[in-house]
């Protein structure tokens, strides 16, 4: 269960703004997760204007060059104000705005957006950048939701599926740390999949239960060993919905911490996030980070 992946402490914080409401509340979160971490900031915009080259006139690209770096001197210039003695950059991208988000995420670390973008689909509860942000990031990505004027409740909780999970478990006690505050594991478990998947070596749902609260008591063990000044507590609950538990245990909690479990597509390659993953963006009450998922940790239950 070890791992190199990089930890918050380590990680710089980089954010996309668009001009949209949503990202300049995304930008200002992440201005104090950087002050959390102690490390600077970084802002992005992607003007995509490699891509629209061939059809738009030299006047047009300019004028989309000066509305961006005017739109990052003015986020750079809020942040600044809220946290006067926090480092930031800016970076003007010519390319789109998500290959401009993995790139500065690869070179800095954590990639912060907002939950809705500018495309004018308010029914959409999570904008089409953020998700594909999401869906192909190699590094940690933030989706900023919820947090309106919402009230701190101290905890982080971690969506905990088995003892892989050790290593989101693992960030998410450095966030709760960096909080002071206290850490919730909780592992949600569908008891018609489970019966379905182990009918064969287990006689009832009370074993099946069992499997599943020492695969969650042995994340919570390793995470209590590592931080012992941290509170930790651990849950285990059976749905048949396990993004409808997490959504609603996210009312709770100021950030959401899971692994950005990935489906592969037809060629093999994981570009679309699972169907737990993909509900709790589109409706969490709070901040959801997802650490990226490689190889075997595919699953088709988030």
């Amino acid at each position: 269960m070890e791992s190199t992946f990089r930890t918050p402490d380590t990680s710089s914080v980089v954010v996309g703004v668009d001009g949209s409401d949503s990202a300049r509340a995304a930008a200002l979160w992440a201005a104090g997760e950087a002050v959390r971490r102690d490390r600077p900031l970084h802002i992005v915009y992607g003007g995509d204007t490699d891509g629209r080259a061939l059809y738009l006139s030299a006047e047009t690209i300019e004028r989309v060059r000066a509305n961006g770096r005017q739109l990052l001197d003015d986020t750079a210039k809020a942040v600044t104000d809220e946290h006067p003695g926090l480092p930031v950059t800016t970076e003007f991208s010519r390319a789109n705005a998500v290959d401009s988000l993995h790139r500065a995420g690869t070179l800095h670390g954590t990639i912060v957006v907002g939950s809705r973008g500018l495309g004018g689909f308010n029914s959409l509860m999570l904008g089409s950048v953020g998700l594909d942000v999401a869906a192909a990031a190699m590094t940690p990505v933030i989706v900023v939701r919820g947090t309106g004027g919402a009230q701190e409740t101290g905890t982080v909780l971690a969506a905990v599926r088995d003892e892989h999970d050790l290593l989101h478990a693992r960030y998410a006690a450095r966030e709760a740390e960096l909080r002071k505050g206290r850490l919730r594991l909780l592992h949600v478990w569908n008891v018609l999949q489970s019966v379905g998947e182990v009918v064969s070596m287990l006689d009832g749902v009370g074993e099946i239960a069992g499997v599943h609260e020492e695969a969650l008591q042995a994340v919570a063990e390793a995470v209590r060993a590592e931080c012992p000044g941290l509170e930790v507590q651990a849950d285990a609950e059976k749905s048949v919905s396990v993004a409808g538990v997490l959504v609603e245990a996210s009312r709770h909690a100021d950030l959401l911490v899971m692994g950005g479990r990935r489906a592969p597509s037809a060629l093999g390659i994981a570009r679309t996030l699972g169907r737990a993953t993909h509900s709790v963006l589109h409706h969490a009450h709070c901040p959801v980070l997802l650490i990226p998922r490689t190889g075997s940790d595919f699953g088709s239950g988030s």
